[in-house]
């Protein structure tokens, strides 16, 4: 019964999503068709952007109504700080409209705002789609991303101090409710993560980083699963994983003893040739660890993002209903696998992010 639910509510999401996609490529006003473009669609759901849009109705006509969540833009221009909200860009992906806020002029162009240079009255463009009359202020704007890792961050204190009060509330310490679903996978990054990889007497001061990556990993890529966030991929993006592998950077850099040192700079046990060819490669891989770190989980997460809308995309590339149960077909399998996918890269990068720590803290062997 629990599979046949949860199979349901992951066809459904699927449908939704098709819907979507149905409603942004209905034919425009005037009767003619719009040639449905499968990248534009792609990277426009898998991009970051400034306002979460949700549903068009009545696409291309005069009663067209956009249900959209609108989020601040926050801009530094040479006039200081100026602010508005994204709707005042009404969700126009190709007229580029102009919003005008004390005297400056700004147009959204590719999910990023530009400032029209003095005097102009609207964005031109280049061949490859670039504006040559605008420049970018700095950009502190609240995206869909940000507003979802804010979500995600009130979701996890909300879990983790639901379930610290459980305990509280328990004589025994026996979890109940919530608690009773966060304490195995706490044990699990314990016993099957940090200790092995770290060690019984050094992993205690690491595992509120891992747990906190672990899980902050985990639901974010959930989240991005969920069609009605409209691709709130946080895990997707580079500069997300980034930070992410330069904290793992940082704090393996910084948990570094004598003997890590050692085995970078001048690799013990080995002849002196040896030792100097060794050095820079040692070097080299410091930063290939969270390189790989970075890489690793924003191409997977994206990549499966990009088979799911492409397998849609099909029903609109063919332009025939008959293709539609083979592509929801398709995308309810690869669907399936994204859910697992969620967690093992949580772990992966966990598992990893610890592996590194217990190479940094690993004493010489005698």
């Amino acid at each position: 019964m629990r599979i046949n639910t949860f199979k349901n509510m992951i066809l459904s999401a699927l449908m939704l999503t098709v819907f979507n996609i149905g409603f942004a490529s209905d034919p425009k006003e005037g009767g003619d068709d719009k040639k449905f473009d499968p990248k534009e669609m792609i990277m426009h759901h898998v991009k970051d952007a400034y306002g979460m849009h949700i549903l068009t109705l009545n696409e291309g006509k005069e009663d067209e109504e956009h249900i959209t969540i609108p989020l601040p833009i926050i801009l530094w221009t040479d006039n200081g700080l100026t602010t508005f909200m994204s709707s005042e860009f009404h969700h126009d992906y190709h007229g580029h409209q102009v919003v005008e806020k004390g005297g400056q002029r700004f147009v959204n162009v590719h999910e990023k705002v530009y400032q029209l240079n003095e005097g102009e009255t609207a964005v031109t463009l280049d061949e490859e789609g670039h504006p040559t009359n605008a420049h970018m202020p700095l950009d502190f704007s609240i995206t869909r991303n940000v507003f979802m890792m804010w979500v995600s961050i009130v979701v996890l204190l909300l879990i983790f101090l639901t379930a610290a009060r459980r305990y509280k509330k328990s004589d025994e310490n026996v979890p109940s409710g919530i608690a009773s679903f966060v304490e195995p996978l706490i044990v699990f990054v314990r016993d099957e993560i940090a200790k092995p990889m770290i060690g019984e007497h050094k992993y205690k001061r690491y595992m509120p980083y891992l747990l906190t990556v672990f899980f902050f990993i985990w639901i974010n890529n959930i989240f991005g699963l969920i069609p009605i966030l409209n691709g709130a991929n946080l895990s997707g993006n580079i500069a997300f994983t980034f930070t992410l592998a330069v904290i793992t950077f940082i704090i393996t850099t910084f948990s570094g003893n004598k003997n890590y040192w050692k085995h970078i700079f001048w690799m013990p046990g080995v002849p002196v040739p040896m030792k100097i060819f060794l050095m820079p490669i040692e070097i080299v891989g410091m930063f290939v660890k969270p390189v790989s770190l970075m890489i690793r989980l924003f191409a997977n997460i994206t990549a499966g993002h990009i088979i799911i809308l492409s397998l849609i995309s099909l029903v609109f590339i063919f332009k025939s209903i008959a293709i539609a149960p083979i592509s929801v077909a398709f995308s309810l399998f690869i669907t399936i696998i994204e859910v697992v996918v969620t967690a093992i890269q949580a772990y992966i990068f966990t598992i990893l992010s610890a592996l590194y720590f217990g190479m940094a803290t690993e004493e010489a062997h005698h």
